[in-house]
C-alpha cells in the first residue's frame, strides 16, 4: 500500500471509533463483577469495532507489547488487567459524552454496526466451513473491514458525511474518497492495522474487501474469506454466482449451504442486538450503511469567555471524576503511570506521554519511571529558570506548549530532545498539580493540528493534570502511612515488650536469690543439690530469653529473585482445595529444603501454574493424580534454570492442544485446554520461560517449565571472570 497524504495522515491519526453506549455500559457493568471471566469480556468486546479497535491498539502498543503481536480479544485483554480495561472502558464513556466532533449519533450508527456484526459472524462461519484454522482472525477482520470510514467521518466530520450521502454504493464511495482524500477506507483501515505491527494478511483482509473476482483469487486465504462474507451481505439473495466464487476460492458450495450460513450469522446478529438493547435495521442484506445520517453540522450556543471555562470546569470535574476512582483503585506507580498514558490517548489523542517527578530537592527527574525514550530518565531539570517548556510548565502551574506565542523566539535544547524522543514536531507539558504543590510535569507530544484541535480543552487538561497528580499523591501517602502504622506497631510492642520484661523479672530474681539460699542451706553431699543446679540453669535461660523480648531483631539481608518453592507452597494453601481435594484428586508437591530463586516477574509465574492447574482440574477425574516436581541444577544452551515439571494421570491432550502453547489455538480441535495453555504460552514467552508438553490420550501429560535461575551481581561475575579466563587460557 502507498503511504498516506500527509494532510489526511494528520486527520486519521485524531480520528475515533465510536461505540454504541449500550456496548459502554455493559461492558463498565461487567468489569465490575467479580465473576467475569477474560472469554465474557472477549466475547463482548468482539461484538462492536470500537471496543475491538481500542483494546488491539492498546494492547499492541510499545508501553505494553512484549514479543510478538497480540490478534486475539483474549489474549489482549489477559495482557491488560481487568483495571487497565475498566480505565479504557470509562475514558471511552467519558470521551462518547463530551467529544462532540464528529456529530454521530447513536442512532446512525446503527447500520454500521449491524452491518459490520454481520459480516464478521459470516467470516467466522465460512472459516469454519473451509477448515481455515484461526476463525477468530476471520471474526476479527470482518468486524474492522470498513473501520476506515468511521475513522474518517470521526476525523473529518461533514465532508466525509456529505461524500457518504451522496455515494450511491460502496464500490463508487471508494473511487469518490480517492479522488477527493487521495485514500479509500480500506486503506485507512489498513494503516491502522499496520500501526498495530499485525500480521500482513489481517491488513490485507482490510484492504482487499473491494477487490474484483478476478484480483481476489490471488490473495491469502483470510482476505479471501473477508471478501466473500462481504459479497453475500451485499446482495438481496444469494445466487448460483455466489456458489461459483466459493468454488472458485475454496472448493464445491451449493447456494442453499451459504444461504444457510447467511442466515444463521443474522439471526445471531439480531440475537447480539436484543441482548444489548440496540435497534436493528428490519433488512440487513444490502443495507445502506448511512442512509441516516445527516449531513448539518451542529449548531452551538454562543457563550462567553467566562461561561464556556465555567463550563468547561464543571464539565471536567464531574465527567473526569470515574477516572479519578479508577485510579485510586490501582497499587503502584506503575500502574497509575500507564493507566494516565492511555486515558490521555484515548480523551485526548496524545499517543506519546512521559513524565517527570517532582524530587525532595525540587529538580524534574524520571530516573525512576520505565516505559519512555531514555532521554526522560536521564535529565535532573532544576525548578529554575524559563529556558524549558517543562520548567516553564512547572513555574507557572499552567498549560505550556511549543505553539504558544511567546516573548522570546529563542527555543530550549532540552526541548527540541524531547521532542525527537516522542517522535513528534512540539510538546505539550501539563503540570500535575495536588494540594497547591507540583507534584511532576507530563510531557506529550503535539503537532501544530492537535494543539488547534485542544486549545479549547485547556481546562479539561489542567483538570486531567490535577487528577494524575492527586493519584499518585494518594498512593505515596498511602505508603507513607502504612509504614508509619507499621512503625508504630513495633514501637507498641517494644514498649509492651520491656513492661513484661520488667514484669517478669522481679519474680523470677526472687526465685533464682531464694535458691541460692536453699542452696546453702543444704548439706554438701546431698542429691537434691544437683537438681537445684539444673533448675537454677534453666531459670537462667528463661531470664535470657525474657530479655531478648526488647531486642529488636536484625533485618534479614535483602534478597532479590522469586523463591519458586515458596511461591508453590503458598499458591497450594489457596488452591489445593478447590482446585483439586475437593474434586477427590490427588496432588503430591515435596517443597525443597533450600530456597529455589528465579529471575521471573512473581504475578506472570503465579498466572502460569494457576493456569496450568485449572487446566489438569478441569481435565481429570476423582481418584486420578497430579504431582508437581522442583529440580535445581538444570543446565540448557549454556544457561542454569530450575526446572517444574507437572505430571498428572488424567485422559491426556490431543497434538493440537499440545501446539497451542505456541501459536494460537482452534477451540474446535482444542477446547479450553488449548487456550489455557495458549496463555500459558504467551506469558511464558515474555519472561524466557520454555515450556515443553509431552502426552498420550489415556496415559496422562507431563508439562515442564525451565525458569531462568536467578544470579546475583557476584554470581554473574565470577561466571563472566571463569568465561574470561577460559579465553585466555585457550
Amino acid at each position: 500500500m502507498s503511504k498516506l497524504p500527509e494532510p489526511i495522515l494528520h486527520a486519521i491519526e485524531s480520528g475515533r471509533v465510536p461505540s454504541p453506549p449500550q456496548l459502554l455500559l455493559r461492558l463498565l457493568q461487567m468489569v465490575d463483577d467479580e465473576g467475569t471471566t477474560t472469554g465474557e469480556l472477549a466475547k463482548l468486546v468482539g461484538q462492536d469495532p470500537g471496543l475491538s479497535t481500542r483494546i488491539l491498539s492498546v494492547a499492541n502498543s510499545p508501553a505494553l507489547r512484549r514479543g510478538a503481536e497480540l490478534r486475539s480479544l483474549e489474549n489482549c485483554l489477559t495482557s491488560l488487567g481487568t483495571r487497565l480495561v475498566r480505565s479504557i472502558a470509562t475514558c471511552l464513556s467519558i470521551q462518547s459524552l463530551f467529544d462532540r466532533r464528529s456529530g454521530i449519533s447513536p442512532k446512525e450508527l446503527t447500520g454500521f454496526w449491524s452491518h459490520a456484526l454481520w459480516l464478521a459472524e459470516l467470516s467466522r462461519s465460512l472459516a469454519d466451513l473451509t477448515g481455515y484454522p484461526h476463525p477468530d482472525e476471520a471474526y476479527l477482520g470482518g468486524l474492522l473491514h470498513d473501520v476506515g470510514q468511521l475513522i474518517l467521518l470521526s476525523a473529518l466530520g461533514e465532508p466525509y458525511a456529505q461524500l457518504l450521502a451522496n455515494s450511491p454504493d460502496e464500490e463508487a464511495l471508494q473511487v469518490m474518497e480517492t479522488r477527493q482524500f487521495g485514500a479509500h477506507h480500506g486503506e485507512i483501515g489498513t494503516w491502522l492495522a499496520d500501526k498495530w505491527h499485525l500480521d500482513a494478511s489481517f491488513a490485507d483482509g482490510i484492504l482487499f474487501h473491494h477487490a474484483s473476482p478476478e484480483e481476489i483469487l490471488t490473495a491469502g486465504t483470510l482476505p479471501k474469506l473477508i471478501w466473500l462474507a462481504h459479497s453475500l451481505v451485499s446482495v438481496d439473495e444469494v445466487t448460483p454466482a455466489h456458489a461459483a466464487q466459493y468454488q472458485d476460492l475454496f472448493g464445491f458450495a451449493s447456494p442453499s449451504d451459504l444461504e444457510k450460513l447467511r442466515d444463521q450469522a443474522e439471526a445471531r446478529t439480531r440475537q447480539i442486538a436484543e441482548a444489548l438493547g440496540l435497534a436493528v435495521p428490519t433488512k440487513l442484506a444490502n443495507i445502506q450503511v448511512w442512509a441516516t445520517l445527516k449531513i448539518s453540522p451542529a449548531t452551538e450556543v454562543e457563550e462567553s469567555d467566562a461561561e464556556g471555562e465555567l463550563s468547561a470546569m464543571v464539565g471536567s470535574m464531574a465527567l473526569l471524576q470515574p477516572l479519578q476512582q479508577d485510579l485510586f483503585a490501582l497499587e503502584s506507580d506503575a500502574e497509575v503511570l500507564l493507566s494516565l498514558r492511555e486515558s490521555a490517548r484515548i480523551l485526548f489523542d496524545l499517543n506519546r506521554v512521559a513524565f517527570l517527578i517532582s524530587q525532595p530537592d525540587g529538580k524534574l527527574s524520571g530516573a525512576a519511571i520505565g516505559g519512555q525514550p531514555a532521554i526522560f530518565r536521564q535529565v535532573d531539570l532544576p525548578p529554575a529558570g524559563n529556558s524549558s517548556l517543562v520548567t516553564s510548565a512547572a513555574m507557572r502551574r499552567a498549560i505550556c506548549s511549543t505553539f504558544d506565542e511567546r516573548e522570546s523566539t529563542q527555543v530550549s535544547l532540552i526541548d527540541v530532545q524531547f521532542a525527537r524522543a516522542l517522535g513528534s514536531p512540539g510538546l505539550l507539558c501539563i503540570p500535575m498539580i495536588a494540594r497547591n504543590r507540583v507534584s511532576g510535569v507530563m510531557i506529550c507530544g503535539l503537532s501544530a493540528a492537535q494543539q488547534a484541535r485542544l486549545s479549547r480543552r485547556l481546562p479539561w487538561l489542567l483538570n486531567f493534570g490535577r487528577i494524575a497528580a492527586i493519584s499518585l499523591e494518594t498512593l505515596q501517602e498511602a505508603r507513607s502511612y502504612r509504614a508509619n502504622a507499621e512503625h508504630e506497631a513495633s514501637s507498641r510492642f517494644s514498649s509492651q515488650a520491656r513492661r513484661i520484661v520488667h514484669e517478669a523479672g522481679n519474680p523470677l530474681g526472687i526465685i533464682r536469690s531464694y535458691l541460692k539460699i536453699l542452696d546453702r542451706k543444704l548439706p554438701e553431699d546431698t542429691g537434691v543439690r544437683q537438681e537445684l543446679e539444673i533448675l537454677t540453669e534453666e531459670i537462667d535461660r528463661v531470664v535470657s530469653i525474657v530479655g531478648r523480648m526488647s531486642e529488636i531483631p536484625e533485618a534479614a539481608p535483602a534478597v532479590e529473585g522469586q523463591d519458586v518453592g515458596d511461591l508453590v507452597s503458598e499458591l497450594l494453601l489457596l488452591y489445593r482445595d478447590p482446585l483439586f481435594a475437593a474434586k477427590g484428586i490427588g496432588l503430591e508437591f515435596n517443597p525443597p529444603g533450600v530456597p529455589l530463586r528465579v529471575d521471573c516477574e512473581r504475578d506472570g509465574l503465579k498466572q502460569i501454574l494457576l493456569n496450568l492447574w485449572k487446566n489438569a482440574s478441569e481435565a481429570l477425574s476423582r481418584g486420578q493424580r497430579v504431582r508437581i516436581l522442583l529440580t535445581d541444577h538444570v543446565v540448557h544452551n549454556g544457561n542454569s534454570f530450575i526446572q517444574i515439571r507437572l505430571d498428572d494421570s488424567g485422559p491426556g491432550m490431543s497434538e493440537a492442544a499440545m501446539r497451542s502453547i505456541h501459536r494460537a489455538p482452534d477451540p474446535a480441535n482444542t477446547g479450553k485446554r488449548g487456550l489455557g495453555l495458549s496463555i500459558v504460552g504467551e506469558l511464558a514467552t515474555r519472561q524466557g520461560i520454555s515450556v515443553t508438553c509431552r502426552s498420550q490420550i489415556g496415559k496422562g501429560t507431563s508439562i515442564t517449565l525451565l525458569l531462568p535461575k536467578f544470579q546475583s551481581a557476584r554470581q554473574s561475575s565470577d561466571a563472566a571472570f571463569s568465561l574470561l579466563s577460559g579465553m585466555d587460557a585457550s
